[in-house]
């Protein structure tokens, strides 16, 4: 399947993919995205919750080093919390 033939999610006009327990907000030829891992939830009304994400804001141009495409990181205690500061980091860019 090609790419143009997925249908993504998006927060706020930018693409959300998920895969597990990891997110990506933007889009991978942006010269910047957000990657989120959420690293603790608890059940609410039989539904799992993320209570920790933790935000690296990172450069996408794979001839930087790994370590040095980060640039910068938080965590917050709720999905919507960090796809908020997600947006405020890579949102209103292009």
């Amino acid at each position: 399947m090609a790419e143009q033939d997925h249908v993504y999610l998006e927060y706020k006009g930018k693409r959300l993919v998920r895969c597990g327990s990891e997110l990506y907000y933007g889009s991978m030829g942006d010269p910047e995205v957000v990657y989120m891992q959420l690293s603790g939830k608890s059940e609410v009304g039989g539904i799992n919750v993320a209570t920790k994400v933790r935000l690296y804001r990172m450069v996408t141009d794979e001839s930087v080093p790994v370590m040095q495409r980060i640039k910068k990181t938080a965590e917050k205690p709720n999905l919507f919390e960090a796809l908020d500061l997600a947006h405020a980091w890579i949102g209103f860019k292009n």
